[in-house]
């Protein structure tokens, strides 16, 4: 079975609390991004093993999220072996979840190949154990995620007619490294009452919490944010813990004029 594993951006990002088991509250929207996807292809084998193509991922198999899905299947459900082959295609270090989105592939593949016949519920809590970004990728449509990301709210965003640019930097942002420099705190409106403006308002109102101290530490990626706002995007952001920037463009010449800088455009 082969699905394609998109990644998601962020529009918006609180982190709004430090929270007794480590993990963070936080409120944000996601929106997948169905033209940038790995590959993952999942069959029942005699032997499990984890093939990877594409962009290298230099970490021990067992240690990928792909094989955790598998060996979390297979604990719970008592499932047999499986070959997984990802063709990675999205960047890493990026804030688009290309791994969480993989993880979910490999369990929603699992559900189906060994016919277990689990509910979204189920699902949702299963990909809530590989990470906070998995759960969004079982329903994969605009989601108002809170609690760790777990807790998700179908939302409407009217971004129809926009351009999607997405640039991602040299450098790369580890999730860790983006959580050391974070000061949690509950803005005045929630999330949610903001993004109802219209969009040409959101640059001075829907932040990405995560900026301020990855900006102070990789610089690069904040001029990358605003060169996407002299360019003419309507609204720009650092998609989650970072490095990958984004811009939404009503112009499509103007979205086509950063073609130099990147490879990722998307009508939305």
């Amino acid at each position: 079975m082969k699905i394609r594993a998109n990644c998601k951006i962020n529009i918006g990002l609180d982190v709004l609390r430090r929270r007794e088991d480590g993990y963070h509250d936080l409120s944000t929207v996601m929106i997948p991004v169905k033209g940038l996807y790995d590959e993952v292809t999942v069959v029942a084998a005699a032997e499990s093993s984890l093939t990877i193509l594409g962009i290298e991922v230099d970490c021990d198999p067992e240690q990928n999220i792909c094989m955790k899905a598998l060996r979390l299947m297979q604990k719970r459900y008592g499932i047999g072996e499986a070959s997984i082959t990802l063709d990675k295609r999205v960047p890493f270090g990026a804030g688009l979840g290309g791994g969480s989105a993989d993880g979910t592939a490999v369990i929603l593949a699992l559900n189906d190949i060994f016919a277990l016949g689990l509910d979204e519920a189920t699902l949702i809590a299963l990909a809530s154990e590989l990470g906070s970004d998995t759960a969004f990728f079982v329903r994969n449509t605009p989601q108002l995620c809170e609690g760790r990301g777990e807790i998700m709210t179908p939302v409407e965003l009217n971004l129809k007619g926009y351009w999607l640019v997405l640039i991602k930097p040299d450098e790369n942002v580890s999730t860790r490294e983006a959580y050391a420099g974070i000061v949690p705190s509950v803005p005045e409106r929630p999330l949610t009452e903001r993004l109802a403006e219209p969009i040409e308002m959101w640059q001075g109102s829907v932040k990405n919490d995560f900026e301020r101290s990855v900006f102070a530490v990789h610089p690069t990626i904040g001029k990358v944010k605003q060169m996407l706002i002299d360019a003419g995007a309507t609204y720009a952001s650092m998609s989650g813990s970072g490095s990958a920037v984004f811009g939404l463009f009503s112009d499509r010449h103007k979205a086509e004029s950063m073609v130099q800088h990147t490879s990722y455009i998307f009508e939305l």
